[in-house]
C-alpha cells in the first residue's frame, strides 16, 4: 500500500472515495442535501489540514473536535483512556495495569480541562457550529488504537449530531473495529495488518501547529 504524500493528498482521496459512493455502507448516510450539508470535525492538531481539504471538496463546513489521549504514567504513549472538551470520557481495559481508578478520574479531570482550553485557544472567538440534528464526519491523520476517536465519536452524538462518520486517511483493523461498533459508518482508506505509527503512511508528515489550525478554520465561513 502506498504512502500518502502528504495531509492535504489524503484529505482530497477521502473526498474522491465519499464522491464516488463506492463504500455502501458509508454513502447509506449521504445527506439528502448531499456532502455539502455535512460538518467535517478535525481532530487537532493533525487531523484539521485533512478535514479542510476534505470539506472544501465536498462544500461542507469545518469545525474542531478537541479530544485528547490519557498516556499511561512514563509511557506518554501509551492510550488508557480518552476525553473530549464536553467531558466525554473512555477508560480502556488495560487502565488498571496503570492507574487507579482515583488516579484515573484525575488524569481525566486534567485533560477535560486541557482540551477545553485547547477548543477555545483554537478557535480564537470563533463560535462552535451547532451539531444537533446534522451528518459529521469526524477525521484525524490517522487512527492506531481508537480510542480518541471513539470518546470524539461519543461526544459529537451528545452534541446532537443526528449520523457519525469517521473518515481517516490510514486506520488499525483493531481502531476500525472499535470504531464500528459507536459510529454509523467508517471510512479508512488503508487498513494495514501492521500500524505501528501513523507518520510511516505519509512522505511528508509536519508538525502542525495552532496557528495553522487557526488559519485554516479562518478559510471557512462561521455557523
Amino acid at each position: 500500500m502506498a504512502r500518502f504524500p502528504d495531509r492535504a493528498n489524503a484529505g482530497a482521496i477521502l473526498a474522491e472515495r465519499l464522491l464516488a459512493g463506492d463504500d455502501r455502507t458509508v454513502d447509506a448516510f449521504r445527506p439528502p442535501a448531499g456532502w455539502g450539508s455535512v460538518v467535517v470535525l478535525g481532530i487537532p492538531r493533525g487531523g484539521v489540514p485533512v478535514a479542510a481539504t476534505l470539506a472544501r471538496a465536498l462544500g461542507g463546513r469545518l469545525d474542531i473536535l478537541v479530544a485528547h489521549k490519557i498516556g499511561a504514567p512514563g509511557q506518554p504513549e501509551l492510550a488508557v483512556g480518552a476525553v473530549a472538551a464536553d467531558g466525554s470520557i473512555r477508560r480502556e481495559v488495560w487502565a488498571d495495569m496503570y492507574l487507579s481508578d482515583v488516579a484515573f478520574e484525575r488524569a481525566a479531570a486534567e485533560e477535560i480541562a486541557r482540551a477545553r482550553t485547547r477548543s477555545v485557544a483554537l478557535r480564537s472567538a470563533r463560535p462552535a457550529i451547532p451539531l444537533d440534528g446534522t451528518t459529521v464526519i469526524l477525521v484525524d491523520d490517522g487512527i492506531a488504537t481508537g480510542s480518541t476517536m471513539f470518546v470524539a465519536v461519543v461526544a459529537a452524538r451528545g452534541a446532537g449530531a443526528t449520523h457519525v462518520i469517521v473518515a481517516v486517511p490510514v486506520a488499525s483493523t483493531e481502531a476500525v473495529d472499535v470504531l464500528a461498533s459507536v459510529a454509523d459508518a467508517v471510512l479508512a482508506v488503508r487498513v494495514p495488518g501492521d500500524l505501528r505509527a501513523v507518520g510511516e503512511w505519509y512522505e511528508r508528515f509536519e508538525q502542525v501547529d495552532d496557528g495553522e489550525v487557526r488559519r485554516l478554520l479562518a478559510g471557512f465561513p462561521t455557523g
